[in-house]
């Protein structure tokens, strides 16, 4: 419904913001006949509130921007106690003798910090954090893949990495990634993390995704895996929150 008075600009962009942080989307036609503007007026406040960092600008309207800072080390103090519940109830997922595939992030090097010192497998790491974490765990076989090291990420990318994927079917992979969104899927906010991770995901039998609230209904800029391909969500999130997710058959673990 248009509303009954003609916004100022602010007004407007607050608006949006609201519809967007309820909705987990916003078109700009649609946009245009609540706020009762033209379609040129709503283009132009998404440009400028995706320009500011509120939203991520898409073809056709806006969804939510991943939360928090770009860099690792600066991701590291984030939702500290979200990371750990999460980790801790993740651990239960991987089983012995299994080849489990971690991602970065954060919250992933939390997990690797807090697998059992009896458990028996091997690991696929893309994070030299994450494979240090696990260097003197006694019943891990570690490896690491080659590659470029990406500064802001702390993970390996590039055409090295890749391959070595291509040449092992992981059991598991262990995900965390910046944004999971039910029309989107996963994404990252880098493309070369993002081909990596998507390989993993795509060589693996079983995908968990941890995922802490925030990053919930969340998008960035580079796709993963479509959200079918996630077997097991592991998040802190509200119960009513993660109704559209088990809809789509995805187990739901709460933390």
């Amino acid at each position: 419904m248009a509303t009954t008075r003609e916004l100022l600009g602010e007004e407007r962009r607050e608006q949006i913001l609201r519809w967007l942080a309820t909705e987990g989307k916003v078109l700009a036609s649609d946009l245009g006949e609540r706020l009762g503007v033209s379609l040129d007026t709503v283009r132009r406040d998404l440009q400028e509130l995706a320009a500011a960092g509120a939203l991520r600008r898409v073809h056709g309207g806006a969804l939510p921007r991943s939360p928090g800072p770009d860099r690792f080390v600066d991701r590291r103090a984030d939702d500290a106690g979200a990371k750990a519940a999460i980790a801790a109830a993740a651990v239960g997922l991987v089983r012995a003798g299994e080849v489990i595939a971690l991602s970065g992030g954060t919250t992933i090097l939390e997990f690797a910090r807090r697998l059992p010192d009896d458990l028996r497998a091997t690991v696929i790491a893309m994070s030299p954090d994450i494979a240090v974490a696990l260097a003197d765990h006694p019943g891990l076989t570690v490896d690491v893949l080659g590659g470029r090291l990406h500064p802001d990420a702390r993970t390996v990318t590039g055409a090295e990495a890749i391959d070595a994927l291509r040449r092992v079917r992981p059991d598991v992979c262990m995900l965390s990634a910046c944004s999971l969104h039910p029309a989107v899927g996963v994404t990252l906010r880098d493309r070369n993390e993002a081909l990596v991770v998507g390989e993993m995901v795509a060589r693996s039998g079983r995908v968990v995704s941890l995922t802490t609230a925030a990053k919930l209904g969340t998008a960035g800029p580079y796709p993963v895996a479509e959200l079918e391909r996630i077997d097991t969500l592991v998040t802190d999130a509200p119960a009513d929150e993660l109704v559209v997710y088990r809809e789509l058959g995805i187990d739901v673990v709460r933390a």
